[in-house]
């Protein structure tokens, strides 16, 4: 592994470790003033820290206690792959879900560009049918 490669598994890490520890300050800090989100369903990129933002605060409010594990990570140049696990309990509104007290579980796949020691840009791929599943009211529980 190049130190440059090394360089960025670490400051994904570090990203992960601000947002389970509920420090989107930190984690923003960590992304490119320009950043651009790819997101599913999306014809087009998103753009700025304020849509990643967004994005996250959702997922710290519906899942107050969430658990990012980094199930594998790699680097190549300037491209970080993650395979996430995510867990928590569902005990804030999460899209037109009402809180359900449920624990949910579920895996994302997350490619990352670095550029100038900032996360450039990400694509993301949840299992969000996975969790609107176990977040349903007509879950079967």
């Amino acid at each position: 592994m190049t130190a440059t490669a090394g360089k960025n598994l670490d400051l994904m890490l570090a990203a992960f470790r601000a947002v389970e520890a509920g420090d989107l300050d930190a984690a923003q800090d960590m992304l490119a003033e320009d950043f651009i989100a790819n997101l599913p369903g999306s014809d087009e990129p998103r753009r700025g820290r304020a849509i990643w933002r967004e994005g996250a605060q959702a997922m710290l409010e519906a899942f107050p206690d969430l658990k990012i594990d980094v199930q594998d990570i790699f680097g190549a140049d300037d491209k970080i792959t993650v395979l996430l696990r995510f867990r928590g309990t569902h005990l804030g509104t999460f899209q037109q879900f009402a809180p359900t007290g449920r624990t949910v579980d579920f895996r994302s796949i997350e490619v990352y560009r670095v550029e100038n020691d900032t996360i450039a840009e990400e694509w993301v791929a949840p299992d969000v049918i996975g969790l609107m599943r176990q977040i349903s009211p007509t879950a079967d529980r």
